[in-house]
C-alpha cells in the first residue's frame, strides 16, 4: 500500500485506496495490499461472466435473478484465470512470509464510500484467514458479493449498475485487538465522536454491543465519556433465543486512556484531510498501538429542535445514530420474523440494529434500538438516508408502548412518546 498508485480510487475501489492515502498521510495502518479491480474484470471474463453481467440490469433477457445467480456460483466455484492466480498467491506467500497472518481480506468495491452511496455494510470482509485455501475462498467471496441480493437491491435503489462497476479487494494482517472501534470526526452539533469496544470491531459494526461512547470538543478535549454494555438475555415472544437485550457490560473502566482519546482525535482530523471533509473512521489497537482501518466521508445534516409539547413527554437517551428529527408509530419489534408488521412511516423499535434492518430503512419514519452505536453500519446508512436513528437505548421494547406516537431525535439522541 505504499505505492503512490495505490490511492487511485478508480482503480483499487475508495475503500483501499483511502487505506493507502492513510498511510501516504503518515497515519498507521495494518500494512498489506490493494488487489486492482482489472483482477476482478479478468476473472469475470475468463468465466464468460461478463456477458451474462450486461443482463442482469437491463431488463430485456430472462430472469435477473438466475443471471445473478449464476454469476455469483461461477465466481465461487469456477477456475480462476492464471495471471490472477499467481498474483494473490505471491501476495499472500508475502504477507505469511512477513509474519502477516492470520490475514484479512476485505472488499473494497469501485462504487463505496461516495456522497449519497456509500454502501455501508452491503459487502463482505473475512478476518481471521490461515491458510492458502481459506484466502482464496475469502478472495471468492468478496468477488461474489457484487451480486449478492442484497447489494443489488441497493445498486438499484442508487441507480448503480453492477455489470458497469468492479470489486477491488485489500489484504492486510489481522490485527488482534485488544480495543476497537470507530469515530466521526465532526457531528452535527459541531462535537467530534469515539465509539469503543473491547475485542474487534465487527460487534460495533454490525450493531450488536452498545460501546462506550466518548465526546470530544473540536480541540480534541473530551467532554464525555458514557460506558457501554453488551447483550444478555435472549428472548424472542416467537422464536425464543433469537433477539437480545442489552445489560451492563461488567467492565469498570472505559476501553480507551485519555492518550488512546487524544491520539484518535489527532487520527480524525487528519483523516479529514484525506477523504476532504468530515470523516467517518474505523480503527482497531493492540499492545503496539492504534491502527487506522477505514476512513470515509461522513454524512451530516442540521440540528433540528423537536416541536415544543414533545418536551413534556417521557423519553430515553441513547446514541444519535442518523439525521434529524420525525414522529410516526411506534411498532415494537423483538424479532426478524416481525419486520412484516412495520408500516410506511412508523418508528422502528428493536433490540438489534444489524443488518437485516437495511431493507425497512426505506419505509420507516425513524429507528430506535436498545444495541449499536453511532459508528455501526446501519446508522452510516441512516444518515445517508436522512433518517433519524437513536440506538443503545436501555429497556426501549419494553419502555417504549406498542402503536404510541414517538418523536426520534436523530442529532441529541433521544426518543420520547406519547402514552
Amino acid at each position: 500500500m505504499s505505492a503512490a498508485e495505490a490511492a487511485d480510487s478508480e482503480r483499487f475501489g475508495p475503500k483501499a485506496a483511502n487505506q493507502a492515502a492513510l498511510a501516504h498521510a503518515g497515519l498507521p495502518i495494518p500494512g498489506g495490499f490493494c488487489v486492482d479491480a482489472s483482477a476482478y474484470r479478468a476473472q469475470m471474463a475468463s468465466l464468460g461472466l461478463d456477458k451474462i453481467a450486461a443482463l442482469v440490469f437491463s431488463g430485456n433477457d430472462g430472469d435477473p435473478r438466475a443471471h445473478a445467480l449464476n454469476i455469483r456460483l461461477g465466481l465461487l466455484e469456477g477456475p480462476l484465470a492464471p495471471d490472477v492466480e499467481t498474483a494473490l498467491r505471491e501476495a499472500w506467500q508475502t504477507l505469511e512470509r512477513e509474519g502477516g497472518l492470520p490475514g484479512v481480506v476485505r472488499s473494497s468495491a469501485l462504487v463505496e464510500d461516495r456522497y449519497g452511496s456509500s454502501f455501508a455494510g452491503q459487502f463482505e470482509s473475512f478476518l481471521g484467514l490461515t491458510t492458502e485455501t481459506e484466502f482464496f475462498t475469502a478472495v471468492r467471496a468478496c468477488w461474489a458479493a457484487l451480486w449478492a441480493p442484497r447489494a443489488l437491491r441497493y445498486m438499484a435503489n442508487h441507480d448503480v449498475d453492477p455489470a458497469e462497476t468492479a470489486m477491488g479487494l485489500v489484504i492486510q494482517p489481522l490485527i488482534q485487538a485488544r480495543v476497537s472501534g470507530g469515530g466521526l470526526s465532526q457531528t452535527a452539533e459541531g462535537q467530534m465522536h469515539l465509539s469503543a469496544t473491547t475485542g474487534l470491531g465487527a460487534a460495533i459494526a454490525q450493531g450488536e454491543v452498545v460501546p462506550d461512547r466518548y465526546l470530544l470538543d473540536r480541540s480534541g478535549t473530551l467532554t464525555e465519556i458514557e460506558a457501554g454494555r453488551r447483550p444478555v438475555s435472549p428472548s424472542c415472544s416467537v422464536h425464543g433465543a433469537l433477539a437480545k437485550s442489552a445489560g451492563p457490560r461488567g467492565q469498570p473502566e472505559p476501553c480507551l486512556s485519555p492518550a488512546d482519546v487524544r491520539t484518535l482525535a489527532g487520527y480524525m482530523l487528519k483523516s479529514e484531510e484525506v477523504v476532504g471533509g468530515p470523516a467517518e473512521i474505523e480503527w482497531a489497537a493492540d499492545d503496539r498501538g492504534i491502527y487506522m482501518l477505514q476512513a470515509r466521508p461522513l454524512v451530516s445534516g442540521p440540528v433540528e429542535v423537536p416541536d415544543e409539547i414533545w418536551r413534556h413527554h417521557p423519553r430515553l437517551r441513547g446514541h444519535p445514530a442518523g439525521i434529524g428529527w420525525a414522529t410516526g408509530r411506534a411498532r415494537v419489534v423483538n424479532c426478524e420474523c416481525e419486520l412484516s408488521t412495520i408500516g410506511p412511516g412508523d418508528v422502528l423499535v428493536t433490540k438489534i440494529a444489524g443488518p437485516a434492518l437495511v431493507d425497512i430503512l426505506q419505509q420507516v419514519s425513524g429507528v430506535v434500538a436498545e444495541l449499536g452505536g453511532s459508528t455501526s453500519h446501519l446508522a452510516s446508512l441512516a444518515r445517508e438516508r436522512g433518517i433519524p436513528m437513536v440506538l443503545g437505548v436501555l429497556d426501549a421494547t419494553s419502555k417504549i408502548p406498542d402503536g404510541s406516537m414517538c418523536a426520534v431525535d436523530g442529532v441529541a439522541g433521544i426518543v420520547r412518546w406519547i402514552n
